[in-house]
């Protein structure tokens, strides 16, 4: 399978907020939170496109002094597992070391064995827990660093 990594764009705000729909539900960002994000000068957000083009990924992160918080990680169920997350995450990585970011955080469910498995792949280590964080269903999010990226080499 061919697969195309690259910047989130504006024309690709409704098919994300759409595939966002289908796998976060009512916890979704909207098309709206898409367009806004991609005129803030400290987010820097990807897709993954498959060989038609359609959408089939994303992630992103917001940098904060030097510290990257990772949001929006998604795989359309039927692409899942097969290293898309992976990919995009080292490109998403990569691109905040070039621009000076020292440290990642992001957070999971707690459940999702699987996306912890892959983020503790990457090199992030569980540091906290928010209680009850998620919704629907309800759940606790799992708070994880990978931090001094530039002496471990991303």
């Amino acid at each position: 399978m061919t697969l195309n990594i690259r910047r989130l764009k504006k024309e690709d705000a409704e098919e994300l907020s759409a595939v966002e729909k289908e796998i976060f539900g009512k916890n979704a960002w909207t098309k709206n939170d898409f367009i806004e994000t991609t005129a803030i000068d400290y987010a820097y957000y990807l897709v993954a496109e498959a060989e038609d083009k359609r959408i089939i990924g994303a992630c992103g992160y917001r940098d904060l002094c030097g510290e990257a918080d990772i949001t929006n990680v998604c795989v359309i169920p039927e692409m899942r597992r097969r290293g898309i997350a992976e990919k995009m995450l080292r490109a998403l990585m990569e691109h905040g070391l070039e621009q000076g970011v020292r440290d990642f955080t992001l957070e999971v469910r707690s459940e999702n064995s699987a996306a912890i498995r892959l983020y503790e792949k990457l090199g992030f280590i569980p540091e906290g827990v928010r209680p009850s964080f998620y919704e629907d269903p309800k759940d606790d999010a799992l708070i994880m660093w990978k931090r001094n990226i530039k002496e471990n080499n991303a």
